[in-house]
C-alpha cells in the first residue's frame, strides 16, 4: 500500500518560517506528526542530506521516539545517518523489540564504537540484547577495559544492583585533603565518569567509609581532610533487587550510592538517573499486572500478547462459573420475580468497582512499603468503614430509584441490604487479598484482581438473591 508523501517544497517553506528544533516537538515534548511525515518523506526519497538535517535537530531520546514511529524500511534508511555517539544514547532509550532489530542491522564495529560512548551499565544493557555470535564479535572489538567492565556487569543477576550499577566511580583515600583530591581529579580527568555527584572516601581495603558531595568539596578549604567533611552513606549490596534499591533511594532522598560486594569492597555506583528508569519500569509492571497483562510494547507480536493475557482470562472464566452457580441455585426464585434478574448485575458491578478502588490502593501501598503487618489492622478497619459508608449511601440512592421504577419497598430493602453487604465485603477483600498473597510470597499485583472479582460477584449474587428470597417470597 503506497503512502502519501509530504511536499518537499512545503518542507522548505516550513524551514524558513521556524527552526526545525521548534517544529520537531510540541509543547508537551512529543514529536509533531508533521515532522515525522517529513522524515518519512526524506527516507522514501533516499534524501541523505535532508535526513541528516532533520535528525541533527533532535535529541537522541527524541530520535529513539522517532524510530519507534517509523516502519521497518524507514528505520533501516536512517540508521546510516546516525553517528556512533548519537547511536549509543539512542540504543539505551529504545524499546526492547525495536532495539533488537536495530542491533541486528548495525555492524559489530559500529556497535563497538557506540558502546564505547556509554557508561558500563548502559553498555551492558545493550550487549545483553545481542545474539550470542554477535555479542562475541562486538566484545572482541571493544578495548580490553570496556570489555572487562561489560562482562563483569553481565555476570550479575538481572534486575540486581550489580546489573544496574556503573563501574566508573570517583574514590579517594580518607587521609587526603580537599586540595589533594581536586588536583588528582584534574590530572586524571579523562578517567573520571562523565557524570558523578559524590566522592567516595575509602579505607586501605577499598571499602567506603563516607562520601563527600561535590558541592561540599568545592566549598571546603584545600587543607581540610576529606575525613572531616565526609557524610555517612547508604551502601547497596551488589545482589540487592533493583526494586529494593529504588526504595532506598526514595526513602533517603539519595542522588547516588556506592555498590559493594559481599566483602564490603567498593565495586561501582548507582545514580538517580538509573533509579528513575527503575521506578518507571516497576510502576508500569504493577499497573499492567493489575489487569493481568504484560507489556509487549508497541511492536509486540499478536501471539505474545495472547499468551500473556489468555491464562488470566481462563482463570477468570472458572471463577465466573463458580459465581454463576449461585444464580442457578436461586433459579426458582428468579423465575417468580423476574425483576431480580434485572437488578442483580448492579449489585455485583458496584461491589466490583468498590473492590477495585480498595485493591489499587492496597497494591500500591504494598509496593511502596506503606502497608505491612504493622498497620494492616488499622488499614483494613478503615477500608471496612469506608465500604460501609459507601454502601449505605449507594443503598439509599439506588433504593429511591428502584422504588420510583418498580414501586416495591420490599425490593428496595433487599437491594439496599445486598449493596451494603457487598460493599463491605468488597472493601475487606480488596485489602486482605493482596496482604494474604504478599504473605504467601506471591505478587499481589498479578493475581489479586481475579480473586477479588470472584468474591464480590459471589457475595453480590448470594446476598441479593438470598435476601430477596426471604423478603419477597
Amino acid at each position: 500500500m503506497s503512502r502519501e508523501r509530504a511536499d518537499p517544497a512545503a518542507d522548505i517553506e516550513i524551514d524558513r518560517e521556524e527552526d526545525l528544533e521548534d517544529l520537531a516537538l510540541g509543547e508537551d515534548y512529543a514529536l509533531n506528526p508533521q515532522f515525522v511525515s517529513m522524515v518519512v518523506d526524506a527516507a522514501d526519497r533516499g534524501d541523505s542530506d535532508r535526513l541528516r538535517e532533520l535528525l541533527s535537530a533532535l535529541h537522541p531520546a527524541d530520535v529513539a521516539d522517532l524510530i519507534g514511529f517509523l516502519a521497518a524500511d524507514d528505520r533501516k534508511e536512517i540508521l546510516p545517518h546516525l553517528d556512533p555517539e548519537a547511536l549509543a544514547e539512542i540504543l539505551s532509550e529504545l524499546d526492547y523489540e525495536i532495539r533488537e532489530e536495530i542491533l541486528e542491522a548495525v555492524s559489530p564495529e559500529v556497535l563497538a564504537r557506540a558502546l564505547g560512548e556509554l557508561d558500563s551499565d548502559d553498555a551492558a544493557d545493550v550487549v545483553e540484547d545481542l545474539e550470542v555470535h554477535k555479542r562475541a564479535e562486538v566484545l572482541a572489538a571493544l578495548p580490553e577495559g570496556d570489555r572487562a567492565a561489560i562482562e563483569s556487569a553481565l555476570s550479575y543477576g538481572e534486575e540486581t544492583a550489580g546489573r544496574l550499577m556503573q563501574r566508573e566511580v570517583v574514590a579517594a583515600p580518607q587521609f587526603w585533603t580537599v586540595g589533594q583530591a581536586i588536583d588528582h581529579f584534574r590530572r586524571e580527568a579523562d578517567d573520571l565518569p562523565e557524570l558523578f555527584f559524590d566522592v567516595y572516601v575509602v579505607d586501605p581495603a577499598y571499602k567506603p567509609v563516607g562520601a563527600v558531595p561535590i558541592s561540599t568539596l568545592l566549598r571546603a578549604r584545600r587543607d581540610v581532610p576529606l575525613a572531616q567533611i565526609m557524610e555517612s552513606l547508604s551502601e547497596i549490596p551488589v545482589d540487592m533487587d533493583q526494586e529494593e534499591v529504588a526504595y532506598i533511594f526514595d526513602k533517603y532522598h539519595l542522588i547516588s550510592a556506592p555498590v559493594v560486594e559481599p566483602g564490603g569492597r567498593l565495586v561501582g555506583q548507582i545514580t538517580v538517573d538509573d533509579i528513575v528508569g527503575v521506578i518507571h519500569e516497576e510502576s508500569r509492571e504493577d499497573i499492567l499486572a493489575l489487569a493481568g497483562v504484560s507489556d509487549s510494547g508497541r511492536h509486540g507480536g499478536v501471539w505474545d500478547m495472547v499468551a500473556s493475557r489468555l491464562p488470566w482470562l481462563l482463570l477468570n472464566t472458572l471463577t465466573a462459573a463458580l459465581a454463576v452457580s449461585v444464580i442457578q441455585a436461586f433459579e426458582a426464585q428468579i423465575a417468580q420475580v423476574v425483576t431480580l434478574a434485572v437488578l442483580m448485575p448492579i449489585v455485583a458491578s458496584l461491589g466490583g468497582n468498590g473492590a477495585t478502588q480498595t485493591l489499587t490502593v492496597a497494591v500500591r501501598a504494598l509496593a511502596s512499603r506503606e502497608l505491612s503487618a504493622v498497620n494492616a489492622v488499622r488499614t483494613v478497619s478503615r477500608e471496612m468503614l469506608v465500604g460501609l459508608v459507601n454502601g449505605g449511601v449507594l443503598a439509599v440512592v439506588t433504593g429511591v430509584a428502584i422504588y420510583l421504577v418498580f414501586g416495591d419497598l420490599r425490593l428496595c430493602a433487599a437491594f439496599g441490604a445486598a449493596i451494603i453487604i457487598n460493599m463491605f465485603v468488597a472493601a475487606v477483600a480488596g485489602a486482605l487479598v493482596p496482604l494474604a498473597l504478599e504473605r504467601m510470597g506471591r505478587d499481589p499485583a498479578v493475581s489479586s484482581a481475579v480473586f477479588v472479582t470472584f468474591v464480590t460477584d459471589f457475595t453480590g449474587f448470594f446476598a441479593f438473591l438470598g435476601i430477596a428470597a426471604l423478603i419477597l417470597l
